[in-house]
């Protein structure tokens, strides 16, 4: 039995800066050569995870259920009387966002200690469910400081230890963000793009190396940030950039434009690495490689999402991520074949249980009050010693090249709409992305086989794209003013097209058909290529 019996000092995981070993034999008085002393006592722990990661586990559950205690859905759910895992497991239900909702829009409109102790006064906007058009993710105080900055602090030690040589910290970092606003118009309480809610939040010492300024970052309107953001940064010594890499591309772009550089170290020849998460980064990583051709570029994948932070890639020739688990989150696993059932009749399995190879659906519970919460993404697991992972996608099929998390429920109804208004009838269709082309543009593909065909198709391409910008707040957002995400391209398929595709996939018949949406374009170039 996993039991809460062995507890560690509680200090000890409340570290100070954490750090990297000392790389260089003479002191070494730079701003980065102090933060790598700094940071030495952290290496040290993250060096734990290979051999105690299920103590490293437990107390982070220990610490995570006594908060709990203190909350309405502690004593709901007899949070004083878990002793072990096993209790746990048996006293609390897994959640997905349907379940949490009502006590969530209770803390949206000022109740205090629903799902964690006191009030919460930012909430992460993301995309929604079937049910609703976007999904609001709580932020505690406790959640920005040990799991999200954690995070980024994480990001920093282990690149100063693969980097010996670097000095990012002794110039700035390029870091985007989106924007916030009212949460039911209570005063202190916000809502907004996580980014925008870790850039108000943040300490005033790291604002004052970075760029652009807050008042930039924070803008809502993209067209007028991106252009502003390109003229604060271009003359700043800009060192290190971090953000999704569809929207900084874009950014870059502009940065180009004002330049007349045809390389970027041109305009900041001390720029050496690029935190990018949020959206895979492999149909972006050959126009990075146009755009920056220094030799000394560095690139490192992070795993953070509205809910929390996850992981950072340690090694740079491993694209697997370490999972970081002393932060304020205790991880579960479902596999993803289980699914299928109701959520209520999965099994879940903690960290210590899984297994390389297998796709697993994640759980979390963290201090930002999300109990045993199916978080949606998938992960495989490459190690277990220390424990490493590759995203391997969603638990649904879904489109997310440029953060747009446009699910099957959205084109379906979509579509539907699309259909009402022209009286045409689909037979068959997949969507996949079109990625950036030279002027950072981007845009969906539509590939559909109509029963009915419309009598206008441009006109049943522009009802969808409306109307799946109602459905889905970060697609409408992505498409706002056709800055990075531009209107949808539908392609008309010729008849019985999916019907020959699957059949030279020895898939015609029975269950088999074609994926509605895909993250990338296997599937849709081979129809293509048929069409």
């Amino acid at each position: 039995m996993r039991n809460f019996a062995a507890r560690s000092r509680r200090g000890a995981r409340r570290r100070a800066w954490p750090v990297g070993p000392a790389l260089h034999e003479e002191t070494d008085m730079s701003i980065t050569g102090m933060a790598r002393l700094l940071f030495r006592h952290r290496m040290k722990e993250i060096e734990r995870y290979g051999s105690q990661g299920e103590q490293l586990q437990m107390q982070v559950l220990r610490r995570l259920v006594e908060r709990g205690c203190q909350t309405e859905y502690g004593h709901t759910h007899g949070f004083e009387y878990i002793k072990s895992y096993e209790d746990f497991v048996h006293t609390v239900p897994l959640n997905d966002y349907e379940s949490l909702k009502a006590d969530i829009d209770r803390m949206r409109h000022g109740e205090r200690s629903v799902l964690w102790p006191g009030r919460v006064r930012w909430y992460a906007k993301s995309s929604g469910t079937t049910s609703d058009k976007s999904k609001f993710i709580p932020v505690t105080s406790d959640g920005l400081k040990h799991l999200h900055y954690a995070g980024g602090t994480d990001a920093v030690v282990l690149y100063l230890r693969n980097n010996p040589d670097s000095r990012m910290l002794d110039g700035k970092g390029l870091i985007l963000g989106g924007s916030h606003q009212p949460n039911y118009n209570l005063p202190g309480t916000l809502v907004g793009d996580l980014s925008a809610i870790l850039i108000e939040n943040i300490n005033p010492l790291v604002n004052m190396a970075r760029v652009p300024s807050k008042q930039t970052a924070l803008l809502a309107d993209f067209e007028e940030k991106r252009d502003r953001i390109a003229r604060e940064a271009i003359d700043s010594d800009v060192t290190n950039i971090s953000g999704v890499p569809s929207w900084m591309l874009s950014v870059l772009a502009r940065v180009m434009e004002l330049s007349g550089r045809q390389h970027l170290e041109q305009v900041w020849p001390n720029l050496e690495v690029f935190f990018h998460g949020g959206v895979a980064f492999t149909p972006y990583r050959e126009q990075y490689r146009q755009l920056i051709t220094s030799p000394r570029m560095h690139y490192m994948e992070t795993y953070n999402a509205s809910e929390g932070f996850f992981g950072l890639q340690d090694d740079p020739a491993d694209p697997a991520m370490l999972l970081m688990i002393d932060y304020d989150v205790f991880y579960e696993f479902v596999e993803t074949d289980q699914l299928r059932n109701d959520i209520n009749h999965c099994t879940a399995v903690p960290l210590w249980a899984v297994r390389t190879g297998v796709d697993y659906a994640m759980i979390i519970t963290t201090s930002c009050g999300l109990w045993r919460y199916v978080i949606g993404d998938t992960v495989r697991f490459t190690s277990v010693r220390p424990y490493k992972f590759v995203i391997s996608g969603r638990t649904k099929s879904f489109i997310n090249a440029f953060g747009e998390e446009l699910i099957v429920d959205n084109a379906e109804q979509g579509l539907d709409y699309a259909c009402r208004q022209t009286g045409a009838q689909v037979r068959d269709y997949t969507a996949a992305p079109v990625f950036m082309d030279d002027s950072a543009r981007c845009r969906h593909q539509w590939l559909i086989d109509f029963a009915v065909p419309p009598a206008d198709t441009e006109l049943f391409a522009q009802l969808l794209d409306q109307r799946l910008q109602q459905l889905n707040s970060d697609y409408e957002a992505k498409r706002h003013k056709d800055i990075t995400l531009q209107r949808l391209q539908l392609t008309v398929a010729r008849p019985q097209l999916f019907d020959q595709w699957l059949k030279a996939k020895g898939k015609l018949g029975g269950q088999h058909k074609v994926p509605r949406l895909a993250n990338n374009r296997d599937i849709i170039d081979e129809l293509l290529s048929m069409n």
